[in-house]
């Protein structure tokens, strides 16, 4: 598992995890890695005007790029964005298995962007005979995917491969069902996108304790998007624009394992590159749409990250487990602009910089007892040229099998470098900035009755942050722009606290004909620099789905979502009003190997935003089969 490097039951673990299934990424919507998401108490999402637009997650109030996102282990945040997020829209999830959400400050355990919380997708792996698995779906706003995969395994030989490709004409991404603004701009553009991708996994097992293991993802998204817009300069200013984004993200690893000692010791080396694109064709009109009043510009951004990781598992008998390990990271980013109306100029370099990080750790698993298992860690990341911290991680799980009730613990810090473009951004960047510290802990019961048909979940959690990084104007308060900058300036100014409750429950109403399912989160997130709410933060927001099996072929499954109204921007302006969601979900088995199925989103037709002005989906349809032999 992710919450301590090493395979662990659930069970054992200390850490609040959340591991979303192959079969709810499945279900939830077979295009989207985000809807999946949804379903985790404690991760926010917003899309910016619907799918394949600019995605934000945060964990448990955190800010987008404090939480690490990984492929299979393999870190994939971009380097070259400027809080150092990973762009959720671009990922294909034909190739996801599972999901593992580790909550709470990693950074003992995994380092800078860690102190929010880790997002683990683990893709599939192949065991068995050759298995063949197509899914097909079609539906509203011109709406088209197929995905496939090939997974099995043959004597020491293992392999999976998966591929898939999604098109939507999808709809304004400014505006749609906004009534001011389709009455203000009556002639909406649609704002498509195109997805393609795939994934490749091989492993082989030499003997003798030896294991290979090799690992490929790539996935290509190109979509419209739209300005925003601000009642003080529409007369000026048209939000409905043609500009568009292409993201290309590709990662590879190598791994080798090795045990030692007849497994009491055991080795892992990991090499890995994770290389991102990202290209801006940046579209503004001025008072009109004539290329004299119009502002063009490619922005080009090009990303990679080469690392490589060494981790030793000692087992230690009755005194538990060591894991221990050191890693070097390597950080480029370059961005380029080109200029193409009104009047064109030559690319222009804008940032070429590197970033490497040099890092240590290890990890303490020790049994008190049959009930108790505590973790203790810490771990040092230097980043070169801009400082070093250190972080630690405890956690403590204690089980009483007789009442199916574990009690769960953890305390840890957590910290981010700043990044290459707030750092050396030639506009914006501050050379002298200080990684962001956090300080987080959190506790809670899992509880299992009636023999399993109830399981109930809930945890508390806190986290206080400090020496975060924002974004101020040249006559910003507090602070200062430390050089004569025109346009403002990165510094460390900022604390924040956000804490909260996380409740999941599953309950089998009526054993083999009815399920329900609950994932509520209380959120309190406050800038402790002016006592407002942080931007984009809901107190509620909660998912509920009712699964209903009238037979052993035929499942019908409603979801209703619900969000509190939250500010779209800092000092609780722009509030977005609160929303209430329900989506459907249907299939049936035809025979092992076949079944349709057909989902409605928004089918009792919502007028509701996630991000202030840009448009969400109205009622929509969508039908296909997936067939496995």
């Amino acid at each position: 598992m992710t919450a301590d490097r090493a395979p662990e039951q659930l069970n054992r673990t200390g850490s609040s995890i959340s591991v979303v299934s192959g079969e709810t990424i499945a279900t939830s919507n077979p295009g989207s890695l985000v809807d999946a998401l949804r379903t985790v108490p404690g991760l926010d999402i917003t899309e910016t005007g619907g799918p394949g637009g600019t995605t934000n997650v945060r964990l448990r109030g955190g800010n987008t790029g404090q939480t690490l996102v990984m492929i299979d282990g393999i870190r994939v945040n971009d380097p070259t964005a400027a809080s150092g997020d990973f762009e959720f829209a671009m990922f294909t999830p034909s190739a996801m298995e599972r999901i593992e959400v580790l909550k709470g400050p990693q950074s003992a355990l995994y380092g800078s962007d860690a102190m929010g919380g880790v997002i683990n997708i683990i893709t599939k792996k192949g065991s068995g005979p050759a298995q063949v698995n197509v899914r097909t779906e079609a539906g509203s706003y011109g709406t088209v995917m197929t995905q496939g995969s090939l997974t099995g395994s043959n004597g020491p030989w293992s392999y999976a491969f998966t591929g898939g490709g999604q098109h939507s004409n999808g709809f304004s991404r400014f505006g749609y069902r906004i009534p001011q603004f389709e009455a203000l701009y009556p002639n909406l553009e649609r704002d498509g996108f195109d997805r393609v991708g795939g994934s490749a996994r091989i492993g082989y097992d030499a003997g003798e304790g030896i294991r290979l293991e090799s690992g490929f993802v790539s996935s290509f998204t190109r979509a419209a998007y739209d300005g925003t817009f601000s009642p003080t300069s529409r007369a000026v200013q048209l939000p409905d624009t043609p500009s568009n984004v292409t993201r290309l993200l590709q990662t590879v690893y190598g791994r080798v394992s090795l045990d030692s000692f007849g497994g009491i010791l055991t080795h892992s080396v990991t090499v890995s590159n994770t290389h991102t694109e990202r290209s801006n064709y940046d579209v503004t009109y001025r008072t009109n749409m004539l290329p004299q009043n119009t502002t063009t510009n490619i922005l080009d951004y090009n990303g990679d990250s080469l690392g490589a990781e060494y981790q030793a598992n000692l087992k230690l008998g009755a005194f538990g487990s060591l894991i221990y390990g050191a890693k070097t990271q390597s950080e480029t980013a370059k961005t380029y602009t080109t200029a193409i109306l009104p009047i064109p100029a030559a690319i222009t370099p804008a940032l070429a910089k590197r970033q490497d990080t040099n890092s240590i750790f290890a990890l303490w698993s020790v049994p008190v007892g049959e009930r108790l298992n505590i973790t203790l860690g810490g771990r040092v990341d230097d980043v070169v040229d801009v400082g070093r911290f250190e972080t630690w991680r405890a956690t403590a799980a204690y089980t009483i099998t007789e009442t199916s009730t574990k009690f769960h613990a953890s305390a840890g810090t957590g910290a981010k470098a700043p990044t290459l473009f707030q750092l050396y951004s030639t506009a914006n960047g501050t050379p002298t900035l200080s990684p962001e510290q956090s300080f987080g802990y959190d506790a809670g019961v899992d509880q299992s009755l009636f023999n399993g048909r109830v399981v109930v979940s809930l945890t508390g959690f806190s986290n206080d942050y400090s020496n975060l990084i924002n974004f101020v104007t040249p006559t910003g308060s507090p602070g200062s722009c430390p050089v004569a900058q025109t346009t403002g300036c990165y510094i460390n100014v900022a604390r924040a606290e956000t804490n909260g409750l996380e409740v999941g429950a599953n309950v089998d109403v009526i054993p083999g004909l009815m399920k329900f399912n609950a994932a509520y989160t209380y959120l309190h997130a406050q800038d402790l620099g002016n006592d407002t709410v942080l931007a984009r933060r809901p107190k509620n927001f909660a998912r509920f789905a009712l699964t209903i099996t009238p037979t052993d072929k035929w499942m019908i499954e409603p979801r209703v979502t619900t969000v509190s109204k939250r500010f779209s921007s800092a000092n609780q302006v722009g509030q977005v009003d609160a929303y209430t969601r329900v989506d459907l979900y249907t299939e049936y088995k035809i025979d092992a190997n076949w079944k349709v199925f057909a989902r409605g989103e928004n089918i009792l037709n919502e007028h509701y935003q996630e991000v202030l002005n840009f448009g969400t989906t109205g009622p929509a349809a969508y039908a296909g089969f997936n067939a496995t032999w």
